[in-house]
């Protein structure tokens, strides 16, 4: 039996600030059955796509490409937070709101050539998935395509990484 995803995802008025309509996965992420159903979407997705392996932003990124690697049994690469990352790193800058943030990759998580699915839980303004597509691609990676639980469509956050395939489960 198929599951309406939408069912599982709670929507919070004014949260974090007035104004802003939050769309939780918690109750999805808390249930096993949706979880698994949207994690083997995502995986039959990135069968067709032929991925070598997964990368995911922190901290959400970790928990949708995590279970879709550990299916596939090939590798996941986090992209990390400053200071979260020993060792040689590459980095890539993204503005937010107000100022802006970085993203890093260990300097060998990718082979020149591999064949990259980037996992995250929501598309909303698309800063954060474009700047993971550049760390891949700073490794000479090949970023088949990104798969998505939630996109917020209202954000246009399609509109920076629509020459990538987009995996969306859920739109808002």
């Amino acid at each position: 039996m198929t599951l309406n995803l939408k069912d599982y995802v709670k929507s919070y008025e004014n949260f974090p600030e007035p104004g802003i309509l939050f769309r939780d996965i918690s109750p999805l992420l808390e249930n096993g059955e949706a979880y698994k159903q949207a994690t083997d979407e995502i995986v039959a997705h990135a069968k067709e796509l032929n991925v070598d392996m997964i990368v995911g932003p922190e901290a959400r990124g970790f928990i949708v490409g995590c279970p879709v690697a550990y299916d596939l049994e090939i590798g996941f690469a986090p992209a990390r937070k400053k200071g979260k990352l020993p060792g040689e790193v590459v980095k890539a800058t993204y503005g937010l709101e107000y100022g802006e943030s970085s993203l890093y990759l260990h300097e060998g998580a990718i082979k020149p050539g591999q064949r990259v699915l980037i996992t995250d839980d929501l598309l909303a303004t698309g800063g954060t998935i474009k700047a993971t597509i550049e760390l891949v691609e700073k490794l000479g990676g090949i970023v088949v395509g990104t798969a998505f639980i939630v996109e917020l469509t209202e954000l246009k956050g399609r509109n920076k990484i629509d020459n990538y395939d987009i995996l969306s489960l859920l739109k808002y």
